[in-house]
Order: structure tokens, then sequence, then C-alpha cells
């Protein structure tokens, strides 16, 4: 077994980078969701990514049915303007673009009407709940994904309250078929301590399966470049490879 604690984080150098090349989760979409407002934020954030050493990002805009209804156009189109920005700028990064669904009515009427729906890659769909209440039929929202074919991640479960109460819980989540992503700010504290403790707890117990950065703003790209959030990010991740297709 990988052993996550073979160093303290202090005693790990810091390269300037952190330990993925593709990012999987973030929201860098120019005005879909609560992410980057316009094109010049997201080329800033964009850059900012590649100087951390990710070379390629599946923007993953919220689709909330009373908040962020996006639609494969909508998508489509705000990802097609920040390829068009980038290239203008000679910015050689490659994107792509998925979308974080959260699992409402909406997102059940839109499986059960057989509507397009953005994945990851291949059938690996990204998924949240709300950070207010569990989603109550979260089993046979699960076996429903399935059975239309779809392999959903959960989104940085470790932000869920509610599982903090017992961590066990996580491994429920992947019994029903969910695979997990961490945000890599969780395992710093950005989020919080319970939020960092449960992170830990997850990496702890190898049941990571993607990690993200879930960028939306500038405070967020500070903090991931941070020396120091940079070492903690080493010492979890370590050797082990994410988000590879």
């Amino acid at each position: 077994m990988f052993n996550f604690f073979k160093k303290d984080p202090e005693e790990i150098s810091s390269s300037g980078l952190i330990p993925v090349k593709t990012d999987i989760h973030s929201h860098i979409l120019p005005g879909l969701d609560d992410g980057s407002p316009d094109v010049e934020t997201s080329l800033q954030l964009v850059r900012g990514l590649y100087k951390l050493g990710i070379r390629k990002s599946i923007a993953t805009p919220h689709v909330i049915g009373d908040l962020y209804q996006n639609t494969p156009e909508t998508i489509r189109a705000g990802l097609k303007i920040l390829k068009d920005a980038c290239a203008a700028e000679n910015i050689d990064f490659e994107l792509g673009a998925a979308a974080e669904y959260m699992l409402d009515d909406y997102f059940m009427r839109l499986m059960n009407e057989k509507a397009e729906l953005l994945t990851i890659h291949g059938n690996i769909i990204l998924t949240e709940q709300s950070y207010a209440s569990p989603t109550g039929n979260l089993n046979e929202i699960a076996f429903e994904l399935m059975k239309n074919g779809y392999r959903p991640i959960m989104a940085h479960p470790e932000r869920y309250f509610y599982y903090h109460k017992n961590f066990e819980d996580y491994h429920h989540l992947r019994d029903m078929g969910f695979l997990l992503q961490v945000n890599f700010l969780s395992l710093t504290g950005y989020y919080g301590p319970t939020v960092a403790k449960a992170a830990k707890f997850l990496f702890k117990e190898e049941l990571v399966d993607f990690v993200g950065t879930d960028l939306h703003h500038d405070k967020h790209l500070k903090l991931l470049q941070k020396k120091e959030n940079q070492r903690i990010l080493d010492h979890y991740v370590g050797d082990r490879v994410f988000n590879e297709f």
C-alpha cells in the first residue's frame, strides 16, 4: 500500500507546480455560472493553470435546475469563445468541456427524457449534491445513472458537512457506484478544518479517484500558487497518477 505519510509536508520541496497535467473540474468558461464572468478573466485563469503545470482543462459549468440551466449548446458556445481567445493569444492549452450536474429534479428530468448530458470522458459524468442536505434518494439516482450507461463522479464529497458525522459514509458512496473527486484546496484548509480532515481521510483510505482545482476565480488561483499549499498537495498526492484517461 502506498504510504501517504512518508514525509512531513514541510520536508517536501515545492516545484511551483501542482501534481496533475489535466484538471477535470473547473469553472473557467466565461459567463455561464458563478465562475469566470468574462473572457479576460477566463484567459487569466488559463494562464495561471498553465504556470501551475496543467496542460489540459475540462471546464465543468454548473447545471442546477433553479439557478444555472446550462445546456450542451450554451456550454459548447462558451468553450468556443474561450478556445478562440486562447488561440488569438497564442496560449497552447487544451480545452474541453463537460458539466457539473446537481442531482436535483431537473437533472432527473433530463436523464429520463434521454437529453444529451456532457461527460468528462466516455460515460464518466460529474455530479454534485446540495451543501445544505443530502440527496434523499441517492441510491435510486445512482442506480438510474448506471442503468442509463453513466459512471458518476461525486464532486468534492469532503465538502458535504453531513458526511462529517460518519466518515464511513464515504465508503457507502463508493459502494453505490460513485467515483470520488477531491478538491485540491480542501487539503489546504481553505474550506475549513473539518473539510481538510475529511479530504485527508479520503486519501488515507485510498478512496480518491480524481482530483480537481474547482477553480472559480483569482483567489483560488493565488492559493494554488502558494508554496506551502503546493507542498501539502505533493504530500497527499505523492506519486499517484490522477485524471489520465
